[in-house]
Parts: structure tokens; C-alpha cells; sequence
């Protein structure tokens, strides 16, 4: 099994091994998986999802929204290739996507500075505006949610959830089980 680097964010010694599991272990493991099926079903709602754009004033599909948010946080052109690596999904796909921003003026094509045959994709305003909006909203929400925890507890939580999210994609690519 491998495991992650030791840094100050997983708490573990560069030396240490990770602990043997238990029962105990298999039932937080089960707990946690019913608890993360939970919220991806909560969030991608398409009910969810209409409620935080019409809040925040903004017209797009839900669909889209992750492709936004990668270019958002890129903070600068991406090619096609590179949003769909980032997304996990087939080329052809983000295709569409982007043909249908760019028909809702949310994303442009420019070209790419270092192959002037290939382009690449960027926010307009209104794109990086409509990200702005439906993150306040959705931080909104969470804070709404979790107004009763303290400060200690939401930095603990966002602390273990960035460390969950880089092991779940440090594994991203592993082979199944069965084939190791």
C-alpha cells in the first residue's frame, strides 16, 4: 500500500508506518463512504444545483459548472486536452461544453502562444463573474449549514478533507485491485 508523503497537512512521521487496520478501522471506512455518497448525491442535484444559480443570478447548466470552476482556478487559457485531463472525461465532450459557453459568453478561444494551429480556452468576464457568484452562494450555504461549528472543528474538517481529496487522487489511476 502506498502512502502519502509525510507533510505537516497528513500528521504523519517521514519514518512512520501507517497504522494496521481494524474492524473498528472497516466500520469508520464504511461510515465514511455511506457519509460521501451522502453528499455527492446532495450536491449534484439537479434541484441543488437551480437553486444556487437562480440565487445567484446566473444561467448555466450544471454540467458546465465543473468546467468553469477548472478555468477559474487555472488562472489562465487551458487547451481543450488539458480541461478534459482535469475533468476526467473524453475530449469530444468538453468539446460541446465549450461550443455551448461560448454560444452563453462565458468562455472564449484564443490562440495558443506556443502552437498558433491549436487554441485555448479562457474566461470572459461574465464567466469569471458567473464563478464568483455561485461560489459565494454555494459558501453561503456552508456556512449556513455549519454555523455551530467552531473555528478549531471547520479547520480540522477542511484540513482532513484537502488531505482526503490528495489521497483519493494520488490513487486516481491505480489499478483495481484484483490486477495488483
Amino acid at each position: 500500500m502506498r502512502r502519502a508523503p509525510a507533510t505537516p497537512e497528513n500528521d504523519l512521521d517521514a519514518d512512520e508506518e501507517p497504522p494496521a487496520r481494524t474492524s473498528a478501522d472497516a466500520d469508520h471506512i464504511a461510515e465514511l463512504e455511506r457519509a460521501l455518497t451522502r453528499i455527492a448525491h446532495m450536491l449534484t442535484r439537479a434541484r441543488r444545483h437551480d437553486r444556487t444559480a437562480a440565487e445567484a443570478g446566473v444561467d448555466v447548466d450544471r454540467a458546465n459548472v465543473p468546467l468553469l470552476r477548472v478555468l477559474a482556478e487555472a488562472g489562465e487559457p487551458l487547451r481543450l486536452g488539458e480541461i478534459a485531463a482535469r475533468l476526467d472525461v473524453e475530449a469530444p465532450h468538453i468539446t460541446r461544453q465549450v461550443q455551448r459557453l461560448e454560444r452563453s459568453g462565458f468562455v472564449t478561444r484564443v490562440p495558443d502562444p506556443c502552437d498558433r494551429r491549436a487554441q485555448r480556452v479562457r474566461l470572459t468576464t461574465a464567466g469569471a463573474d458567473a464563478v464568483d457568484a455561485m461560489r459565494a452562494v454555494g459558501r453561503r450555504v456552508i456556512r449556513d449549514c455549519l454555523d455551530d461549528w467552531n473555528s478549531d472543528d471547520l479547520a480540522a474538517l477542511a484540513r482532513l478533507n484537502h488531505r482526503m481529496v490528495d489521497d483519493f487522487l494520488r490513487h486516481a489511476d491505480d489499478p483495481p485491485p484484483a490486477a495488483r
